[in-house]
């Protein structure tokens, strides 16, 4: 791919990289990220700017599903290209003014990074200049509690996100790691799981004869077996939480 002389080339994080660090102000105070969640599992989001149509009805949903994330140790984390005063009246207006499916009297309080620099925008590959050159497009980030990149979704602007989904990928990125298996597709809790494929000849054998209890399995490659979704949601959705070692 050709680039010009002042063309500036930014590397999009990937899945599994630690994630970009930052400093940066945000309606709930400067923040040092990811290390002042460590511990924590994080939703990193990006809108293209305050004021917005789309933008105010992902935050009122964000905010009143904030709650249902922290139960799932999943802190939120907002960005966009604007100011940190009009990100303050933006968020005021919201909670004084805007009525969204039954929602209002929304208040935002998980913190919105300014970002007029693009600097943030810039680390994660948030910026697409065929989309925008001036406004970051829907990029979430899912990020461990070790500050490491699990899942990455990008939406255009014009399309606002499916927060069932945000919250799906969250349980089942906790419950892959918890039970060490695999998620099929449309998973939720309760859905049987995915075991990784038969790794030797002798382990084939023995889940086609049937050998290994509690497997159902169509072909040695392709095993599933139930996950009793009291069991995942008590991992996931435990209140206390292990210590995350570094």
């Amino acid at each position: 791919m050709e680039t010009t002389m002042n063309e500036e080339v930014v590397a999009m994080p990937r899945i599994g990289d630690k994630a970009p660090v930052f400093k940066a102000k945000t309606t709930q105070g400067d923040i040092n990220f990811p290390s002042d969640y460590h511990g924590k599992w994080v939703i990193l989001f990006s809108h293209p700017a305050d004021f917005t149509p789309v933008c105010t009805s992902e935050f009122m949903t964000f905010a009143t599903l904030e709650e249902k994330f922290a139960k799932a140790n999943t802190q939120l984390v907002g960005l966009s290209i604007d100011g940190l005063y009009s990100h303050i009246a933006w968020l005021r207006t919201i909670k004084d003014k805007i009525e969204f499916k039954g929602m209002k009297n929304v208040d935002v309080k998980f913190p919105l990074i300014e970002d007029i620099t693009m600097n943030v925008a810039k680390k994660y590959g948030m910026i697409m200049p065929n989309e925008s050159s001036t406004q970051a497009v829907r990029a979430v980030f899912f990020i461990d509690p070790k500050g490491m990149i699990r899942a990455i979704i990008y939406y255009p602007l014009s399309l606002g996100r499916n927060f069932d989904e945000l919250y799906r990928v969250i349980v089942a990125l906790q419950t892959a790691d918890e039970f060490a298996v695999a998620t099929p597709a449309d998973w939720k809790p309760g859905d049987d799981v995915i075991i990784s494929p038969a790794g030797s000849c002798g382990v084939a054998k023995d889940r086609m004869d049937g050998n290994i209890e509690g497997l159902d399995c169509k072909d040695w490659f392709f095993c599933t077996k139930k996950l009793d979704k009291d069991m995942v949601l008590d991992k996931v959705l435990k209140k206390e939480k292990e210590p995350v070692l570094a």
